[in-house]
């Protein structure tokens, strides 16, 4: 497999503190915002921007995370993955959800997060945040906040790399020369 970088370390830097200046503009500020991460990276990419809204705004936006194991419409082509729990610290109820994954694939992890938050309240708006948005949609969804759109084919795959995960900051296209039988990452 061939790979291509197409995030280092310091273009993922500047791509979060732009999407962190774009939540803070779209929502005239970050006092009703709160950041849910989806599991795996989706969570570390919540407290990066934590971060940055904080550098931009000197206010703490609570995060939490969803695990969307049980809400998967496709969990009998993937492998089994213990479901992990979903952490909601504060109440989302009439509370701007940012949802935040590291890549936008078909949309259907997305789908099943907005899912998992009906069971914990009735948000006044989800908006979508990821690092990488690489087309291919299957289900009627688009990110409100994008660090990067990557034009991909479907049998490419991209790979998020967080220090907090993986012990470094990359993203990467691996091109395969043949179709993979692995579930695509969304």
């Amino acid at each position: 497999m061939a790979e291509a970088e197409i995030l280092d370390q310091d273009g993922m830097r500047r791509s979060l503190m732009r999407i962190a200046h774009e939540i803070v503009e779209r929502n005239h500020g970050a006092d009703n915002l709160v950041l849910v991460g989806i599991r795996t990276r989706g969570v570390p990419l919540s407290r990066r921007i934590r971060d940055n809204l904080y550098r931009v705004e000197n206010l703490t936006v609570p995060v939490g995370m969803v695990d969307i194991g049980l809400y998967r419409d496709d969990w009998s082509h993937r492998p089994f993955s213990q479901v992990q729990p979903t952490e909601l610290e504060v109440d989302i109820d009439k509370r701007v959800v940012i949802l935040v994954d590291d890549v936008l694939f078909t949309g259907r992890t997305v789908r099943a997060a907005m899912e998992a938050l009906a069971d914990y309240g009735r948000p006044q708006a989800i908006q979508l945040a990821v690092l990488i948005d690489r087309g291919h949609r299957e289900l009627p969804i688009r990110a409100d906040f994008v660090g990067k759109n990557v034009p991909t084919a479907r049998a490419e795959q991209v790979r998020v790399c967080l220090s907090e995960v993986d012990g470094e900051d990359r993203v990467f296209v691996e091109k395969r020369n043949e179709i993979s039988r692995e579930a695509p990452k969304e």
